[in-house]
């Protein structure tokens, strides 16, 4: 974990979508940025996917997401995309790039790049602990311009 601007950052090593990557650093920040890192990670899961239950347990009550297609979600409109099987275990999401800061108690914003079937996109996320534990509170994805970029 490193201190930067006053914040607490632990950033996590690339890897694909739910092999979790390594987390350096303890205490209190790093179980919160861990936490929302499971959760990300679950939601990107195949199986996580088809269930919209599983998905629902993960999404705060006032979820919203500005996808990479331009398109605004909340919690009622993804349960009808992300079960539509397109993320499969044949065509998963790689992640790298996976970091998370604790912005306040309770308040955690991951960032990471994700490719699927040659799209990359920047992703952006903020998950918030609630009374049933850390929810996706908002997500944003951002078409990257290529591979490299």
């Amino acid at each position: 974990m490193t201190r930067e601007g006053g914040t607490d950052r632990t950033d996590t090593t690339g890897g694909r979508a739910g092999t979790g990557g390594g987390i350096d650093g303890g205490g209190e920040p790093a179980r919160a940025v861990r936490a929302a890192i499971e959760g990300e990670l679950r939601l990107l899961d195949s199986e996580v996917r088809s269930s919209p239950a599983l998905v629902s347990a993960l999404l705060d009550p006032e979820f919203v997401e500005f996808g990479a297609s331009g398109a605004r979600w909340d919690g009622t409109s993804i349960l009808e995309v992300t079960g539509d099987g397109s993320v499969t275990e044949r065509a998963p999401v790689d992640v790298t790039g996976l970091a998370g800061r604790l912005l306040a108690p309770g308040l955690v914003h991951l960032t990471y790049v994700s490719a699927q079937a040659g799209r990359r996109v920047h992703r952006s996320s903020i998950w918030r602990l609630t009374p049933d534990g850390w929810r996706l509170y908002f997500h944003q994805g951002t078409t990257t311009g290529g591979p490299d970029v």
